[in-house]
């Protein structure tokens, strides 16, 4: 997100979260665009949650103070001591980009106590998300035991297939879906009335 008042629009129609890219790299980046006091000002009930990558251990911390954000989405090589610490300031969503071979129980396993939540997304040619496809089938093949986000390039149309999807053991923990390019008309700027038919037609 990077524009204010859409993001007190999700919070409006019951959006649990929103997401802001503090990666310098990324299109989406919104560090130049909602300084701090901008921030702050934002009202609603959402949930701030900030998008790093590899940052700095001191630099984050004084990023989420500076913004008071709620949670933390680590979206690097960051490693189980690194998210341990961090996750006694403040809740931290460990991201795995994978690959349809990838042993995610084995990769997940060194994380489970250093963060709070997991999300899974595809792996692409760098870091965060690439709006690919995310074969949700292969989480089939084991066991989730964290909360965890569904991400990777979800988009209209999908509903049925992740209800579908929610009834496996598979979804036992599954928290919350991550939507994004799929549903934006610009970086950084949504879409708002497709995001509002996602949601109506998720939570039916």
């Amino acid at each position: 997100m990077t524009l204010p008042e859409q993001v007190n629009a999700l919070s409006e129609m019951g959006v649990d979260f929103a997401g802001f890219i503090f990666y310098p790299k990324s299109p989406r980046y919104m560090g130049d665009k909602l300084p701090p006091e901008k921030f702050k000002k934002m009202g609603g009930n959402i949930a701030k949650v900030g998008v790093f990558v590899n940052k700095p251990y001191d630099d984050l911390l004084k990023t989420v103070e500076d913004y008071r954000l709620d949670m933390v989405q680590l979206h690097g090589d960051e490693t189980p001591r690194y998210c341990e610490q961090v996750a006694n300031y403040v809740t931290v969503i460990k991201a795995f980009r994978l690959t349809d071979n990838d042993p995610i129980e084995w990769m997940a396993r060194p994380f489970h106590e250093a963060s709070d939540m997991y999300l899974f997304d595809t792996l692409g040619s760098g870091y965060g998300g690439t709006g690919k496809k995310f074969d949700w089938n292969v989480l089939q093949q084991t066991t989730i035991d964290k909360l965890f986000f569904l991400s990777g390039g979800i988009e209209s149309g999908d509903e049925e297939q992740i209800k579908a999807f929610s009834e496996t053991p598979a979804a036992k923990k599954l928290f919350s879906l991550d939507i994004n390019s799929k549903f934006e008309v610009s970086a950084g700027v949504k879409d708002i009335a497709k995001v509002q038919q996602f949601v109506q037609a998720i939570k039916m």
